[in-house]
């Protein structure tokens, strides 16, 4: 079946978010990130930083958490957590989207969220740790922490949350139909066998 929405699971600093908009540059279809964090940040009524920070992360139970929601949503007033507040507004916004048409749609969980979805290709980026904290250094600058922290922390947090609500392993190769490893490839050549799967597609 022709596949019309691409969803891109990366690690932090592989150059998934690149590679995806260069995919949607060259399809001239609709790229989701930033505008996903909006989306979801409407349909939870959390502010975006918030759902930015955290529709990726660890879930927490922590009373701190709460801190961060804001009054009155009935999720939270029925008794759901925070972070699984959250999941079930990223899994409606990521629907939605899928059914407008076709789209590339980076991390979130958009693999499992879509998985059933005939139409879908899944793309899992990955590289090596040097490429890795060059690339976040380059992107984000230099912090207190080293860039091998910040890799170790992000991924982790990633790894914690994709499990918890899928049940699945993140990064096994069988849960998505590409595996790419952009510090071997560069991001053009990702993005051309995206391109290049998607077209195949359409013959079949």
């Amino acid at each position: 079946m022709e596949k019309k929405i691409i969803t891109i699971s990366r690690e932090f600093g592989a150059g998934g978010r690149t590679i995806g908009h260069l995919v949607a540059d060259k399809l001239g279809i609709p790229f989701y990130d930033g505008k996903l964090v909006e989306d979801i940040a409407k349909e939870s009524g959390f502010a975006p930083k918030f759902v930015e920070e955290h529709s990726e992360h660890s879930p927490s139970g922590s009373v701190f958490s709460y801190a961060f929601a804001p009054q009155g949503v009935p999720g939270i007033m029925n008794g759901l957590s925070t972070a699984d507040y959250l999941w079930n507004a990223q899994c409606n916004v990521i629907l939605q989207l899928a059914d407008k048409g076709p789209c590339v749609i980076v991390g979130r969980n958009a693999d499992y969220i879509l998985k059933d979805r005939a139409d879908a290709l899944h793309i899992y980026v990955s590289a090596d740790r040097e490429f890795r904290e060059k690339h976040i250094v380059e992107l984000y600058g230099e912090t207190d922490k080293t860039p091998e922290q910040r890799l170790n922390e992000k991924d982790k947090r990633r790894r914690v949350n994709y499990q918890h609500y899928t049940g699945r392993t993140w990064g096994q190769a069988q849960n998505y139909d590409l595996c790419l490893r952009s510090s071997t490839l560069g991001f053009d050549q990702c993005a051309q066998i995206i391109i290049n799967a998607i077209e195949q597609s359409k013959k079949k």
